[in-house]
């Protein structure tokens, strides 16, 4: 069975590790050097002390006088000094403490060898153990050679024993301070061995998440990582590539959404041509006789007057065959340099009398120096003219069509921009993209292809229109026309 281990937990372990061995052999290091350190303090004590002991008995013995030896050793002795052995110059004991007698071993024999100059000594440790078994003293022993003032003859030794009680205290208290600050720095490597791994792989496990969001296609993430180092470079590449996938998701979106609208309106343009041509040759038989029997002249009035809706009905129904021909033409475009006031003013004209008649006020807000624009200008007049008549149709009597014309840059380059704008009752948010789609209509009358045709001459263009949100004004239609090509 195999188990998955965090980032942050293996690098978390693999520093502590490493960490806990470095302690370890750093503190063993500084042990054994504090170790030897007190050890060689403890063992100069021992020589000056064995020292000053011979030249304080140097006299005495020299003159064999042992009482006064022995009286000098017991003045000695204290918790640190447990024994003092002189020997002669045969290695025989001459004089010592009580205590010491009882341990043959150690009181019989002296160390040194016959021929020890001045300056030899020889240290080391030894244990005491009473004769119970049940104490055993630590001792740091130390015996050097006697020698009288500028005289060659070594007169004899004298070995000490200091117990290593004081000695052992402080190794165990340089251990315990050792431990204690091995302690401390293992407790603060592991908090900071446990924050340094997670200052690491938390960017790491945002970029693990982000690349969970992109797999679902959530591309409109943004990973907030501001680190300096290689994973701030990464998070601003992803956050990079993320915006690109997001930007490239939406012209696939559009592509994909003008392909099915193209592969919409070919298959609608293809039926309504054959819905207009088998329409037409039987209407055009019905409206020539329609005609002919109304240029009769005993017809009543009740029949003239149904003859006259029929025209009216057939006028009406030539109109809505127009239109479906129309919708379904790919109209050619004869491109030229037009200036968009001139556009707009030429629609203006041909509605004039519409917007007279109803008393529609009319608002002007034109930008000066606006570009011109290479444009079918009769397919863009008819764009203009097509919005205006439904501006004036959802006006009240005396309402108010405002006219702006400004310029704008996107990334794809300079624009102008033709807003229309009225104060009628205004179309519903949620019927905004609804009212480009072919037939679909909120009037009564018409068959709703006019702002169909609107975006697709707008499309070939290279330009758009859309719905736009204005507060204080009942419908917005907003007009790009692009300046490429512009010389």
């Amino acid at each position: 069975m195999r188990f998955n281990v965090s980032l942050r937990m293996r690098l978390t372990f693999s520093v502590i590790v490493l960490l806990i061995a470095q302690v370890m052999l750093v503190l063993f290091v500084i042990q054994r050097q504090e170790v030897s350190a007190v050890f060689e303090e403890q063992k100069s004590k021992a020589v000056l002390l064995a020292n000053n002991i011979i030249q304080e008995n140097l006299q005495p013995f020299i003159l064999w006088d042992d009482e006064g030896v022995k009286q000098n050793i017991e003045d000695r002795l204290d918790e640190n000094l447990v024994y003092v052995i002189f020997y002669d110059r045969f290695n025989r004991p001459f004089v010592s403490n009580d205590f010491i007698v009882d341990y043959e071993d150690t009181f019989q024999f002296s160390n040194l060898e016959q021929d020890a100059i001045l300056g030899d000594f020889l240290v080391g440790p030894k244990q005491l153990t009473d004769a119970t078994g049940n104490m055993t003293l630590e001792i740091l022993e130390i015996e050097m050679p006697v020698f009288a003032k500028e005289d060659p003859t070594r007169w004899g030794s004298v070995k000490i024993g200091l117990s290593m009680e004081e000695t052992q205290r402080e190794v165990r208290e340089t251990r315990t301070l050792l431990f204690l600050i091995g302690f401390v720095s293992l407790l603060g490597g592991i908090l900071g061995a446990t924050w340094l791994a997670k200052r690491i792989t938390t960017p790491i496990e945002k970029l693990v998440n982000g690349t969970k969001h992109i797999s679902r296609g959530e591309f409109d993430l943004k990973i907030d990582i501001n680190s300096k180092d290689e994973i701030g470079n990464l998070a601003v590449n992803f956050n990079d590539m993320s915006h690109q996938l997001q930007l490239l998701r939406k012209r696939m979106e559009e592509a994909n959404k003008r392909l099915v609208q193209v592969e919409k309106l070919a298959s609608i343009g293809h039926i309504s041509t054959g819905i207009a041509h088998e329409i037409r040759n039987p209407l055009t038989s019905v409206k020539l006789n329609i005609q002919k029997l109304s240029e009769k002249k005993d017809l009543d009035e009740y029949d003239r007057s149904s003859l006259e809706i029929s025209q009216e009905a057939i006028a009406q129904i030539e109109k809505f065959i127009k239109e479906l021909l129309n919708f379904a033409r790919v109209p050619k475009l004869n491109l030229d340099w037009f200036s968009v006031e001139q556009i707009v003013d030429g629609s203006l004209k041909m509605i004039a009398e519409t917007m007279e008649l109803k008393k529609v006020r009319l608002e002007k807000e034109y930008q000066e120096g606006l570009p011109q624009v290479q444009v079918d200008a009769d397919k863009i007049r008819q764009v203009i003219l097509n919005i205006l008549q439904n501006s004036c149709e959802a006006v009240d009597e005396g309402g108010t069509i405002l006219i702006a014309l400004s310029q704008g840059q996107n990334p794809s380059g300079d624009f102008v921009r033709v807003m229309i704008s009225d104060d009628g009752k205004g179309i519903p948010a949620r019927d905004w993209e609804n009212v480009f789609e072919p037939f679909y209509t909120t009037k009564s009358s018409g068959i709703g292809l006019g702002l169909a045709i609107a975006r697709r001459i707008l499309e070939q263009h290279h330009g758009s229109i859309r719905v736009k949100e204005n507060p204080g004004w009942g419908t917005s239609f907003e007009i790009i026309l692009t300046c490429e090509g512009e010389e």
